[in-house]
């Protein structure tokens, strides 16, 4: 009885493999195969990322527009170098996922990077409206999907 368990699972372990790698292939879709009245994307090299800007941030809007009300979404990248915004605030909430790399957080008016809490991929933030924050990167890339509802203005504080 125990060579017949062993010998099916000799049997299954390439059966397995094959299903697994037909699987995959069937997950690379071809555009002409799907319905853009059902859905559209954009690959990672189609996004158009603004030029990096003097604080060492970039930014891609990927849905509405966080200049105008309504819902919106940005990929905001805060590049390696300890590149930081200072103390300001959102009139919204706003909702964060950190994708990449490690993003640097901090609150109140003191704007003090060297005491930041770490935020790793994968953590999920919530930034309140009308409450005071500051970020950014420090030795890594820190790559964000942030989602809120605009006007995303945003309005610095003086720093203590």
């Amino acid at each position: 009885m125990e060579i017949t368990h062993r010998l099916w699972r000799y049997l299954l372990l390439p059966l397995t493999l094959a299903g697994t790698l037909s699987i995959s292939s069937a997950a690379e879709v071809t555009p002409a195969a799907l319905n853009p009245a059902a859905l559209i994307y954009k690959l990672p090299d189609q996004i158009p990322w603004s030029p990096v800007d003097a604080r060492g941030g970039q930014q891609a809007v990927v849905v509405g527009d966080p200049k105008k009300p309504g819902f919106y979404m940005v990929y905001t990248k805060w590049t390696k170098g300890n590149h930081f915004s200072h103390p300001h605030f959102h009139p919204n909430d706003r909702y964060i996922v950190v994708l990449q790399g490690t993003w640097w957080v901090g609150t109140g008016p003191k704007f003090d990077p060297e005491h930041a809490t770490p935020m790793p991929a994968g953590t999920f933030v919530t930034h309140f409206g009308k409450q005071v924050h500051w970020d950014g990167a420090k030795d890594e890339d820190a790559v964000l999907l942030i989602m809120g509802e605009g006007p995303a203005t945003s309005t610095l504080v003086k720093e203590e």
